[in-house]
């Protein structure tokens, strides 16, 4: 009888290292072409890591890729993104260091910058959640004095939902209780990824520290987001006001166990008016594992 079970080999990168420590794993795989919907779920799911990047050849772009949690197909995602492009800069696979990736949801640049690998994301829309206000400062254990003062909670997307959720101080960011079903009933209202909490009240080198909630996505709390620290960066400059264009967010310091990442976000601004963004942080190789698929 012939074996018609399938191999595949998955690199393990940790994504947004700080000093080279910490980050959000992500697995990547090479020459996904041949794989089916099916095997990437499956992959996904086996690897066990918020998300998992396939990638494949392109017609329009660099390269292809295809985003897995281990739930569902997800159009963007920062951390594997950044690992997918520092793998193949490390492998000599990128021609320059200006590269793009396409996606289901259209064509993006990334850019190398030394060890650095960033993925542009599009300008922010905004959507206040006000009626729900109150529930979404349940879902966390939260009340209105624990919130930054004049900073409404926002959806923002720059290509996908966050709700953003600015608290005063990081005692509050740690001490938070996320009631999981809550949350992801309320992201299910808004289509988001999840929330993105953070505090301005932070170590003098970053301008913000968060911590990331999206169990819609089958992610209780997450290291690194990539696609999230651009909505951030966004409220952080049209929002608070922080009129500069070159941003640090530090994410996962607070979660349980602690893995501390950091996201570099550089704005393009024209008129006071942002017309996108790059965020971008190091991929750093950690392990690999073979999965074998069963359909």
């Amino acid at each position: 009888m012939m074996d018609d079970t399938k191999t595949v080999t998955v690199q393990i990168l940790n994504a947004f290292t700080e000093n080279n420590k910490g980050g959000n794993p992500a697995g990547v795989v090479l020459h996904a072409d041949a794989l089916s919907h099916e095997n990437k779920l499956e992959i996904a799911q086996k690897v066990g890591l918020s998300e998992t990047a396939f990638i494949s050849e392109s017609k329009t772009a660099d390269y292809k890729l295809d985003f897995y949690t281990p739930t569902k197909q997800i159009a963007h995602c920062g951390h594997a993104t950044i690992a997918a492009f520092s793998y193949l800069k490390q492998l000599g696979l990128l021609k320059s260091n200006a590269s793009s990736k396409e996606t289901v949801d259209g064509i993006r640049k990334i850019e190398i910058q030394g060890d650095l690998a960033f993925m542009e994301q599009l300008a922010p829309t905004y959507v206040y959640p006000t009626e729900r206000e109150n529930d979404i400062l349940v879902s966390l254990g939260l009340t209105k004095e624990d919130l930054l003062p004049n900073a409404p909670m926002q959806v923002v997307n720059t290509g996908n939902s966050f709700l953003l959720i600015p608290v005063k101080d990081v005692k509050t960011l740690e001490d938070i209780t996320p009631d999981f079903d809550a949350i992801e009933s309320i992201s299910e209202a808004y289509d988001l990824i999840g929330y993105y909490v953070f505090t301005t009240n932070a170590p003098a080198e970053i301008d913000a520290t968060t911590r990331m909630f999206a169990p819609r996505y089958g992610i209780l709390e997450e290291a690194g987001t990539g696609m999230a620290a651009g909505p951030l960066v966004s409220y952080l400059y049209d929002v608070l006001q922080l009129k500069k264009t070159a941003f640090k967010i530090q994410q996962g310091k607070y979660m349980s166990p602690p893995s501390s990442s950091a996201i570099e976000v550089q704005l393009q601004v024209e008129n006071e008016k942002i017309t996108g963004l790059m965020a971008g942080g190091k991929g750093v190789v950690a392990s690999q594992i073979e999965v074998v698929l069963t359909k």
